[in-house]
């Protein structure tokens, strides 16, 4: 009797575990397709990779959730996000205070500075917003860089693009006089990629500190808790580390 107890008992753990398992709970998450290395679309796979999908991934694992990555244009995040259309934002999506009046973050999940580039026959040494006096610069919509540009005195214009291959390419073709963009991506895609015409400037020295965060629907502070624990536990055991340092990224 007691061994058939046993077996009913194990049976009905087994069974409550796999039920648990098959209704893990699924989190939409929205990324931008055109973040390289942050996000982006691998075309061999047709699914989003990159640094914050493998975040959102590790985080999902320690928190006990599925996240089903979804992307979504950069302007749009925030609107999906407040229509429940995801639930969650993992892409290159700076903390700042305005913000934060529409969505709610996490901590800090990495930081890094902005960076500029300019043609590659433009050869001089810019240090600073203010070098770049009657230059046109072009600058991502919605991105951290957009305010603080358009109100730097002496530029000639400021042009706004919705990705930053397209600021890349009209800096390549001579269009722009300078972009600025994430350090990262711009890195990434400057160096890495090899792109031609288009000069990394090594002098310039970043002014605009970017904080990268999870973002969720204002008022979703169980989610933010749940959130926090597990960055806190990736940080502790390295994860985070190793995913910037398997896709490049530095502080």
């Amino acid at each position: 009797m007691l061994h058939k107890t046993l077996k009913s008992l194990l049976a009905t753990a087994l069974c409550a575990a796999a039920l648990s398992g098959a209704h893990a709970q699924t989190v939409k998450v929205g990324a931008t397709p055109t973040a390289v290395p942050f996000n982006f679309l691998d075309p061999k796979t047709n699914t989003l990779k990159g640094v914050m999908i493998d975040i959102a991934d590790a985080v999902g694992k320690k928190a006990g959730f599925a996240p089903e990555v979804m992307p979504i244009p950069f302007a749009s995040l925030v609107p999906a996000l407040q229509t429940n259309k995801i639930d969650m934002i993992a892409s290159a999506f700076a903390k700042t205070p305005q913000r934060a009046e529409v969505v709610d973050f996490t901590q800090i999940v990495l930081e890094y500075g902005e960076a500029l580039i300019v043609p590659d026959k433009d050869k001089a040494d810019y240090k600073s917003i203010a070098d770049l006096k009657g230059k046109t610069v072009g600058v991502q919509i919605g991105t951290l860089y957009v305010e603080p540009l358009k109100s730097a005195p002496g530029l000639k214009e400021v042009k706004m693009y919705e990705t930053m291959a397209d600021l890349v390419r009209d800096v390549a073709l001579g269009r722009l006089d300078a972009a600025f963009g994430d350090g990262p991506v711009i890195s990434y895609q400057v160096r890495t990629q090899g792109v031609r015409n288009v000069r990394y400037v090594d002098s310039y020295q970043p002014a605009m500190p970017t904080n990268i965060a999870l973002a969720v629907r204002k008022g979703d502070a169980d989610r933010v808790k749940q959130l926090n624990a597990a960055i806190d536990a990736l940080k502790q055991d390295g994860t985070i580390a190793d995913i910037m340092k398997k896709w490049g990224v530095t502080h």
